[in-house]
């Protein structure tokens, strides 16, 4: 799944990069714009994986498909709700990311397209969490494949004008990546329908929302926090590299692509991040603690083993890398210079990753929360004006400044997963849910 998803972002850029630096630019800062507005989905999308694990290792299933069916419903709401809201406040949006001017047009455009994406990303991304919580992994595997497929050939045919499609130019990018979105949300929610999770006898009732939303709350809002401290500290971030005193078009440029070839060894750390969830929450469900520690732990040794390994080795190529995702000589010496910092602090990234995992499966996500948003704030963004605007000068201040705070949250989080802490946020160790009346169950 992570591999799919690497190679949508990857060729969004890529055709980006093929039309203009500028639209390469723009999509860079439409991307932080659209994780923004995917927070809420985000936060109950891993509230639902740790709910409903945990019911299912207990052996309670129907309490597991009244929570999927319970974020289905706030997936919705909510994804309508933003799509009014980024809709109307499209051109603020713009100016709060100090976005250069030669970029406004374009920039504007992809957030028209993208806020209309909103509701179908959300349901999308709820219902691969609800199919990830029932290990049943290779339905979302299938709809992340459909979803690249479509996306990468609609953004060239829109793009580009191949076949019967009109040639759109850069307005075909966000259209691309909604009409790929929408065929994988439709594939996974014709699969838990046709397998019986959603109907209507487990829309939840009030008085069962009384009693169990307060768990999905409690593990949500920190999540959901979390990813606010985190976004709205990667558009300061966006900010700041927009207004460097020198080369900030290609600064932008070259953050925008960097990340996406980071993405190649970010995106299997994600991937371990979820495995970690999934299974922790299984076995603290079924009460087994020590075995939700061990899992936590192997899953760590595993994913730092290879994805370090995986670094080494693109190293070697980012060179080339960096000449496919842009023909501009300026771009690709940034480019270089990004991963320079960014590829050296992998082992820190995945640590991150994979003790967040494990958090969020045991329902410690306050731990994330502290974590990742006190380091973002604390040590990422003033390092980042400071050596990028004050000291340094340039581009080079803001990678050091992302280096620095990955290394800092993850050496914390994993004094915490050695301290065991997180165990108790549990459902069944908190003991919150079975205080739950009859009723309700």
């Amino acid at each position: 799944m992570m591999f799919f998803h690497f190679w949508i972002g990857f060729l969004d850029v890529y055709v980006a990069g093929l039309i203009d630096s500028k639209v390469q630019a723009s999509l860079g800062i439409v991307t932080q714009i659209l994780f923004f507005l995917l927070i809420v989905a985000i936060s109950f999308a891993n509230g639902s994986v740790s709910t409903i694990s945990q019911s299912l290792g207990g052996q309670r299933e129907t309490r597991a498909k009244r929570y999927a069916m319970l974020s289905l419903e706030i997936a919705a709401l909510a994804g309508i709700i933003l799509c009014f809201l980024g809709f109307l406040f499209k051109k603020e949006l713009v100016l709060i990311l100090k976005t250069p001017r030669p970029l406004y047009e374009i920039t504007t455009y992809f957030i028209k397209v993208y806020v209309l994406l909103i509701p179908i990303y959300y349901l999308f991304i709820t219902t691969n969490a609800i199919l990830r919580a029932q290990k049943q992994v290779y339905v979302p595997l299938i709809s992340i494949m459909l979803v690249t497929i479509l996306n990468g050939a609609l953004n060239f045919s829109l793009c580009f004008g191949y076949f019967i499609f009109p040639r759109m130019g850069f307005k075909g990018l966000p259209w691309a990546t909604f009409f790929s979105v929408l065929s994988g949300c439709l594939v996974n929610i014709l699969y838990l329908t046709k397998k019986g999770w959603v109907r209507y006898r487990f829309i939840p009732k009030i008085k069962w929302i009384k009693a169990f939303f307060p768990y999905l709350w409690k593990v949500s809002w920190p999540i959901g926090l979390n990813q606010l401290l985190w976004h709205f500290a990667y558009v300061i971030l966006f900010s700041i590299t927009a207004t460097l005193p020198q080369k900030n078009i290609v600064a932008l440029a070259a953050f925008t692509a960097g990340s996406r070839i980071e993405a190649i060894l970010f995106l299997p750390a994600f991937a371990f991040n979820m495995t970690a969830s999934i299974l922790v929450g299984h076995y603290l469900g079924n009460g087994d603690y020590n075995g939700a520690k061990d899992i936590g732990q192997k899953t760590w040794m595993l994913g730092i083993s290879i994805i370090s390994f995986l670094a080494i080795i693109l190293w070697f190529f980012v060179q080339e890398v960096a000449g496919i995702l842009s023909d501009d000589p300026l771009v690709q010496m940034e480019i270089i210079n990004y991963l320079k910092y960014n590829v050296l602090a992998i082992p820190f990234t995945v640590s991150t990753m994979i003790f967040g995992g494990v958090f969020i499966g045991a329902g410690a996500t306050k731990f994330n929360m502290m974590c990742i948003g006190g380091s973002v704030w604390l040590v990422r963004v003033p390092l980042a004006y400071i050596l990028g605007h004050i000291i340094l000068k340039d581009s080079s201040g803001i990678w050091i400044a992302m280096f620095l705070s990955q290394m800092s949250q993850s050496l914390i989080m994993g004094f915490l997963f050695i301290k065991d802490k997180w165990i108790g946020y549990s459902m069944k160790k908190a003991n919150r849910i079975l205080k739950a009346n009859a009723s309700a169950i």
